[in-house]
């Protein structure tokens, strides 16, 4: 881990003020700004964008936007939306005149905002309701005028943004370049022949178990309590003993070329690095993108659909020993198989809990789409995805009766381990022909599935082991009538438009 990789485009939050003081960045925007470029960028990095076209993001352009002139927050009391709608009215006022507006939008804005604030002084009676109404004609009258003078500035942190990590990028290319060099120096000065073009992970001629790569740096290890500390170089990194031990197993499993373990602390502490990069050092950051099924519905659907793969995890959530996850250089050594857009399956039954970014969940979508199109063994993908729809899908738990299991797991508290969900999940069953025919959702198996998803006072905290590997229960099939079959229509929802080819059962989980 080189410095450069510290000051990844999280300082870029320093920016922001510079380029617009009045507007706080949206909370995970940055982290949804990584996932979503990644889908498209064609650069070097693991991590950081540096190839992408466009260059403003159309996912951080629509947060930023969403929150001009002011962050609308949810509002219980008559109280809150009086103060909200008086500080959507000054902050309209302020914008339109610090900015290079036209006198149509000035008068229009300046106005309706001065309108909104004598009313305000003169109204103390109004209801809840009646402020909230009033706030919406503001917004409608206001917003695009807003907007319009702010697109600059908005444009301007998106493309600073993609500007600032292509730097750092080629930087830290030019560094692992540069250090490539001084090992091949150091090869051809003891006479080992060095090819032109060195593929990642060759083993040199002439020099028999000698790795391109130095050997690895000493990474000290110490257990507080139940947490393991990795330090190198006067930085440290921790994950829960029940994690520690995980990785382990995943790590024997799964690497082949370290049988004796002597690389093992330095990439568990490249890994836990750069999951900590990735998603930061703020309380709770980052986790919501990573939340993974409860215990409980992994094995519900080992035993009713024969799934034993995970279309989007990580070494550190995972609950089956094959994954696929972002990082294959960090990850590969634990199991992971690449990110799922580069993984193409023709056979087999698997999981899918996307992170919460559009882009990426319609990427998602078009992949599925094809990949069942293309095989006609049983293929199978069961989706969980945010409900966004209104109205919601027919067949649904009360809220906040389902759980996920944090995004941190691998360093909170237990009585941490589950949080309830405050959204509903749609459940999508994607499959061909024959994957309908061996894992098709039968009521029986549906009932299972959603009571799994349920909260439970005995839900275990704790997870030291990756889940089985191999499907035994899943395969006493029970082929679902004709009647039981839903049809394919189309779903509006964030994850694409209609799913051609594909068996379709929607259910929502609150």
């Amino acid at each position: 881990m080189t410095p450069l990789l510290k000051s990844t485009p999280k300082n870029t939050r320093r920016f922001w003020g510079s380029l617009n003081q009045s507007i706080d960045p949206p909370r995970e925007s940055f982290n949804r700004w990584l996932l979503e470029r990644k889908v498209i960028d064609k650069g070097h990095d693991p991590l950081l964008p540096s190839d992408c076209d466009p260059v403003i993001s159309p996912s951080m352009f629509r947060e930023v936007m969403n929150d001009i002139p002011i962050r609308l927050s949810r509002i219980k009391y008559k109280e809150e939306a009086r103060k909200l709608l008086f500080k959507y009215a000054e902050a309209a006022k302020k914008m339109i005149d610090s900015r290079n507006a036209s006198p149509e939008s000035r008068k229009v804005v300046k106005w309706n905002a001065e309108d909104t604030m004598s009313w305000l002084r003169r109204d103390h009676s109004a209801s809840k309701e009646d402020y909230m109404d009033r706030l919406e004609h503001l917004r409608q009258q206001c917003g695009p005028h807003v907007t319009a003078v702010a697109k600059d500035s908005v444009e301007g942190i998106c493309s600073k943004i993609y500007q600032l990590s292509a730097e750092y990028s080629r930087r830290l290319r030019q560094t692992h370049l540069s250090l490539l060099m001084c090992v091949l120096c150091v090869f051809e000065n003891r006479g080992v022949c060095v090819p032109t073009t060195v593929p990642a992970g060759l083993l040199l001629p002439g020099a028999p178990g000698l790795p391109i790569t130095p050997p690895p740096p000493r990474v000290e290890l110490h257990f507080e309590n139940d947490v393991a500390c990795l330090r190198f170089r006067g930085e440290m990194v921790k994950v829960n003993r029940g994690h520690f031990s995980k990785l382990e197993l995943l790590y024997r499993y799964s690497c082949i070329d370290d049988p004796r373990f002597e690389k093992f602390l330095s990439r568990v502490w490249c890994l836990l690095k750069r999951y900590q990069v990735m998603f930061g050092n703020g309380a709770n950051e980052g986790t919501g993108l990573q939340g993974a099924l409860p215990v409980s519905v992994f094995e519900a659907l080992n035993r009713q659909f024969g799934v034993s793969f995970e279309c989007f995890a990580s070494p550190l959530n995972c609950f089956f020993k094959q994954f696929c996850s972002a990082f294959p250089d960090t990850d590969g050594f634990f199991g992971s198989r690449g990110p799922f857009l580069s993984f193409c399956p023709v056979s087999g039954s698997f999981e899918a809990n996307p992170p919460f970014c559009e882009e990426l969940m319609d990427s998602m979508v078009t992949h599925f789409e094809e990949l069942l199109d293309q095989s006609s063994e049983p293929l199978s993908f069961i989706v969980f995805v945010p409900e966004w729809r209104d109205p919601v899908t027919p067949l649904s738990i009360p809220a906040y009766e389902h759980e996920y299991r944090s995004g941190s797991q691998h360093i909170c508290k237990r009585d941490e381990m589950y949080y309830r969900a405050v959204h509903g999940t749609a459940v999508l069953f994607l499959q061909n022909d024959a994957g309908f025919s061996k894992w098709g959702p039968t009521p029986e198996r549906l009932a299972e599935l959603t009571a799994a998803y349920r909260p439970s006072s005995s839900r275990t905290s704790s997870l030291s082991s990756p889940g089985p590997a191999h499907i035994t229960p899943g395969d006493k099939d029970s082929v679902p009538k004709s009647s039981d079959r839903t049809q394919s229509s189309a779903v509006s929802s964030p994850v694409g438009q209609v799913f051609k080819s594909c068996l379709i059962f929607s259910i929502s989980l609150f």
